[in-house]
């Protein structure tokens, strides 16, 4: 295996962005493999690489990883993003469990039908100014530090960032509400790691068009139309 991590996925966002988002802040380098064809696939699976026969899958330290929040939480353990204690890690976990279910809205956006796009914009803007921002807000408010959990970067900073900028590409002033969350994008986007992912020509990927969908469809024979929630 590689030296450095190496992960199998799409060449677009998907459920890996959140590793290479991590991997990154982390100041991780590493390889990508991306799948094109079903045949590809096919050679992971019968391979046993796939040990629930879906990607994302990583390779690394002598592992072949599955399932995304296992490989995550690796990755913030070994790295030491993920608190100094179990208290902490409890935190971590319910800030990240909290801004997973923000970014499922998001995770099928690019398969919808152009009508439901237009609705599930209006439940993503929805959803995140009412029930997940103002809940970063106050604990940034209420706490006065400049990270989410015991005033150390971790984890929950690098997903929560992530989801900010996901949910403003769908309504650009959607933190103007949110003064705390202004404060904590501008501090994290200034972590030389993150900075460096989000210039140009990083390994970060842009926001999923036509050939990312046409390609995921075709590689997991996904033949359904996707509903808006």
């Amino acid at each position: 295996m590689s030296a450095k991590p190496k992960l199998y996925y799409f060449a677009g966002r998907g459920k890996m962005e959140s590793i290479r988002w991590l991997l990154a802040a982390a100041g991780v380098e590493f390889e990508e493999e991306f799948l094109e064809t079903r045949d590809q696939y096919e050679k992971l699976l019968q391979g046993g690489s796939l040990l629930f026969q879906q990607v994302p899958m990583v390779e690394m330290d002598g592992m072949r990883m599955v399932q995304t929040r296992a490989i995550l939480s690796y990755i913030a353990a070994k790295y030491n993003l993920y608190g100094k204690d179990l208290k902490e890690r409890a935190l971590i976990d319910m800030y990240v469990g909290g801004t997973d279910d923000l970014m499922g809205f998001i995770l099928m956006f690019p398969f919808l039908s152009a009508e439901d796009k237009e609705k599930q914009r209006a439940i993503i803007v929805q959803k995140a100014t009412s029930r997940y921002f103002p809940v970063y807000e106050k604990v940034l408010k209420d706490h006065g530090q400049d990270f989410l959990v015991g005033n150390n970067f971790s984890w929950a900073d690098v997903h929560l960032l992530e989801a900010i900028l996901m949910v403003e590409e769908k309504k650009s002033d959607v933190l103007s509400g949110f003064p705390q969350l202004q404060a904590f994008k501008a501090r994290i986007s200034s972590i030389p790691t993150i900075k460096k992912f989000l210039e140009p020509g990083s390994q970060r990927k842009p926001v999923p068009d036509d050939k990312y969908v046409e390609t995921v469809r075709r590689v997991l024979q996904m033949y359904y139309d996707v509903k808006a929630n």
